[in-house]
């Protein structure tokens, strides 16, 4: 039902309203409040005690202005109450429109706030109603009770709000429960219609909380019984290879490896090889801190798919990081009858052409490549795995696209964003998740430090001393806006002038971004590597992948204008090499959460701990919708605080799905409906029968 239903909405509370999300009856009842104020302690006057927060029913035997009026208005009026057991003065501001409607001796009020002692017993009142009869005060929305406070803007106050959602509740009826009712009995729920009525006004705090956890629940259940049902139809219906490689090329590549492997590497190698095995398509999240040693577990994968007569592919996010794979892959497989291709969309019509000739024969094993892999003209003889590094970076409907070339991969999603656990549960759902939560020995923590913009000088001269010393240096140019790359790359040739001519007149500096041709990336990135360029200017196309061990310092201007997974990616740059790295964040932060971004960055090493920083500062809605199409924000759940909620809910919808995969039985077709307007298009296969 249109809001405009409603008495009271007309054009402009329901353009107000619009702006918050809310056109029906629906979204206003699931509207829910931010906050509640306890106007629940309802006393007599003869009881009340000076510093208590209190309500006080009671009929007006006298009224007087307070305050000089201001442009005709009077600020502010005191109200003198008796309640049968005694008389007190309440005074309250901002509220002087409500002179016209009290009557002495005949109105009624509810005055709520802090009794206080001057001169005599008074209240201080925060909040002041007129009512009929002081028998229905439990019915009135905004006295007396647990009271919501809604988020509302410019077109529609907090009051109004109120009335408007205490008025849908009334006209609303019966709130059915798409939850089955052996789901609320098994979890201690109450129904769906005690839930709303208990969020928006409850009691008591019991009943509140109750009424929380249940909407959480349900808000979280909807989400994975999505989840669970897509990865059941895609389990049904798609058919997969089983990888069941004999080692003939994985185990010559582990033991020439100039390392020993972590135990997380170890472990995550053997899961995912296990998870090769089945003749379903597999679908797992890889996630890793940088330097993890993420590529030697896509590499076993892609060696286990070449070793079972199949092509592996790996997909990059951008031309630099595809040809830094094709570069480090080539070279670790150098001694194995490997056949290694690159293929991205800048390279000429020749080269390109034996490329695809390569993969379209199977000539060619392992395909690296960028956006380019999977464009209509690239055909693989028989592809049956893809490794896609970055996976922010894609969204999902790129996780399907090689499916629609007629063929369903297993499929590895590799991410050096660590994702909190909470995240990547609902995010993630239908993926299983591989963590190498241990980084190789010796390894060495960044030091981190903030400079300011006028002392950034001294972060030039702490450069200068590790060049002094044979190491290399990145300085990443502010980002400007991410719409505006021309923006970008006029930031990045200002500062590699201003680092040429006057910081580093004696050294080598060179320029890397993304408005450069392929082959001049290339070469700028090949004179880095060969020290031929001691400092590297770029944008953030150096943010993941570029491996340098001898670069250990790195500068970040604007650092203030990044993110702060970004930031930790960039400065996972210098991590690789022997000697102790540096960051400097050069910045000028403006705001509070810009500032906690950058001091976390100075105390954390941990990307997990960092990323849940992240969440805490930015809030989880950010994060659906531009990372994860299909997902809705959420409305309730918070994701660190309810992670035992979204466990339950995730196995409990796990197992329903598992019952009915495609919710078909009469008790669940209510949450069909519900999950279907959820999720949307996300989710349409599930309703064909």
């Amino acid at each position: 039902m249109p809001v405009t239903n409603l008495l009271g909405v007309g054009p402009k509370i329901a353009a107000a309203l619009e702006e918050l999300k809310v056109t029906s009856v629906a979204d206003l009842v699931s509207h829910y409040p931010s906050r509640h104020e306890d106007l629940s302690n309802v006393k007599k006057i003869a009881d009340l005690r000076v510093g208590e927060r209190v309500t006080v029913v009671g009929r007006v035997v006298g009224v007087k202005k307070v305050g000089r009026p201001v442009r005709g208005r009077t600020p502010g009026f005191s109200v003198q109450i008796y309640d049968g057991t005694g008389y007190i003065p309440a005074t309250i501001w901002g509220r002087g429109w409500l002179l016209n409607q009290i009557v002495p001796d005949y109105s009624w009020v509810v005055v709520s706030g802090e009794a206080q002692r001057k001169y005599e017993l008074q209240i201080s009142a925060k909040n002041i109603e007129l009512i009929d009869d002081p028998a229905t005060i439990g019915d009135n929305a905004h006295a007396g009770r647990f009271v919501p406070v809604y988020p509302v803007n410019k077109g529609i106050n907090a009051r109004r709000m109120r009335t408007l959602i205490h008025r849908a509740l009334d006209e609303a009826g019966r709130i059915l429960d798409p939850l089955p009712a052996e789901i609320l009995a098994r979890h201690g729920l109450p129904n769906l219609h005690d839930a709303i009525h208990g969020i928006h006004f409850p009691t008591d705090k019991e009943r509140l909380k109750a009424a929380t956890r249940r909407l959480v629940f349900h808000e979280l259940f909807l989400i994975q019984t999505g989840l669970a049902a897509r990865k059941a139809r895609l389990e049904k219906t798609e058919s997969g290879r089983s990888h069941r490689g004999d080692g003939r090329l994985l185990n010559p590549f582990l033991k020439g490896l100039p390392f020993g492997l972590t135990g997380a590497q170890e472990r995550v190698i053997g899961e995912v090889l296990e998870g090769m095995r089945p003749e379903k398509p597999m679908r797992r999240l890889l996630q890793g801190d940088v330097g993890s040693g993420k590529t030697v577990v896509a590499v076993a994968a892609l060696l286990s798919a070449v070793e079972s007569g199949g092509q592996g592919a790996i997909m990059a996010p951008t031309e630099v990081l595809a040809e830094q794979h094709f570069i480090s892959i080539s070279a670790a497989l150098k001694d194995l009858p490997i056949n290694v291709v690159l293929l991205t969309g800048s390279q000429g019509a020749a080269e390109r052409r034996v490329a695809l000739e390569a993969v379209k024969s199977g000539e060619a094993h392992v395909v690296v490549g960028t956006h380019a892999l999977i464009q209509r003209a690239v055909e693989f003889e028989d592809l049956s795995l893809v490794v896609v590094d970055e996976q922010h970076r894609f969204g999902v409907g790129q996780r399907t696209t090689f499916k629609e070339k007629g063929v369903t991969p297993d499929t590895l999603v590799m991410t050096a964003t660590p994702i909190p656990r909470t995240l990547s549960l609902t995010l993630y759902g239908d993926l299983e998740v591989s963590l190498l939560d241990e980084l190789p020995p010796g390894r060495k923590p960044v030091e981190t430090s903030m400079v300011e913009v006028a002392e950034r000088a001294g972060a030039y001269e702490a450069v200068r001393a590790e060049l002094e010393e044979g190491r290399q240096a990145y300085v990443i140019c502010p980002l400007v806006e991410e719409s505006e790359a021309l923006e970008d790359v006029r930031a990045a040739e200002e500062l590699h002038e201003e680092l040429t001519e006057e910081v580093f007149p004696e050294r080598t500096v060179g320029l890397l971004h993304g408005r450069m041709k392929a082959t001049e990336k290339r070469e700028v990135m090949r004179a880095f590597r060969e020290r031929e360029v001691e400092i590297l200017v770029a944008t953030v196309v150096v943010e993941v992948g570029v491996d340098v061990p001898n670069a250990s310092a790195i500068v970040i201007e604007g650092a203030e204008r990044f993110g702060l997974s970004q930031l930790h990616q960039l400065r996972g740059r210098v991590c690789r090499g022997l000697h102790p790295p540096k960051c400097f964040l050069v910045s000028d932060p403006k705001t509070e959460d810009s500032l906690k971004r950058l001091q976390a960055l100075c105390e954390h090493q941990d990307g997990f701990k960092l990323s849940e920083v992240d969440l805490r500062i930015r809030g989880e809605g950010t994060l659906f919708g531009s990372r994860q199409s299909g997902m809705p924000d959420l409305k309730i759940a918070k994701l660190l605080r309810d992670i035992e909620i979204l466990v339950e809910a995730r196995r409990a919808a796990f197992e329903l799905v598992a019952a009915d995969p495609t919710l078909k039985e009469p008790q669940h077709r209510p949450l069909r409906r519900e999950v279907r307007d959820l999720l949307g298009k996300d989710v349409e296969w599930l309703f064909r029968e």
